[in-house]
């Protein structure tokens, strides 16, 4: 990991940096989702996904500004996509939430979050990643509708907005149903693991 971040902070080191996210992150990062996407982030249908789960280990991001603090963040999760040809579970990710500090957005942060984490996930081994978000935005980073075609989410979506990338060609073909939930639970971790998140 320490090579993709160190090519994105030296792209854009003069504005912002891009770091893994860490333990004294956490307050600062759920005031920023409050605050770009509001108590309405809490009823989407990828936050059923998410909830009571951590991240996928090494794929929780965040841009800092130059004084260091999180302007930005974004986080994958893993999942089981449906049931691939063979029957068994498809290991996936899940992005999101992406937000970046309404003051600082159109300074191209999601997108450089978004790289890094992509580039993370390809690293790791990961086969594919699913996000529900706007194809007007994700198209760029290769994420399509067609991809998630045969999959559904655990509750209601719009499924023009459901949208997936393979990250090895391929990982994807012959699966379908429903999108599952499968990282760390919250609940598995000893208090002090707790109180660090």
């Amino acid at each position: 990991m320490a090579a993709v971040l160190e090519s994105v902070r030296a792209l854009f080191a003069e504005t912002f940096t891009i770091d893994a996210e860490n333990a004294g992150d956490v307050v600062a990062r759920e005031r920023l989702l409050d605050r770009a996407m509001g108590e309405g982030r809490f009823g989407k249908s990828s936050e059923k996904l998410r909830f009571g789960r951590l991240p996928a280990e090494g794929l929780a991001l965040v841009a800092r500004d130059p004084e260091h603090r999180v302007i930005g963040t974004v986080r994958l999760w893993h999942i089981a996509a449906g049931v691939g040809g063979d029957g068994e579970a498809v290991p996936a990710l899940l992005l999101g939430p992406l937000a970046v500090c309404p003051e600082n957005a159109g300074r191209g942060i999601g997108g450089a979050l978004i790289r890094a984490a992509l580039r993370e996930a390809r690293d790791r081994g990961h086969g594919a990643v699913f996000l529900v978000g706007d194809p007007g935005y994700y198209q760029r980073f290769g994420f399509f509708a067609e991809n998630a075609g045969h999959f559904v989410m655990p509750a209601p979506f719009e499924r023009h907005r459901f949208l997936a990338l393979e990250l090895r060609e391929g990982w994807l073909e012959g699966g379908a149903g429903m999108l599952v939930a499968n990282g760390t639970r919250l609940s598995s971790l000893g208090r002090q693991d707790r109180m660090a998140m």
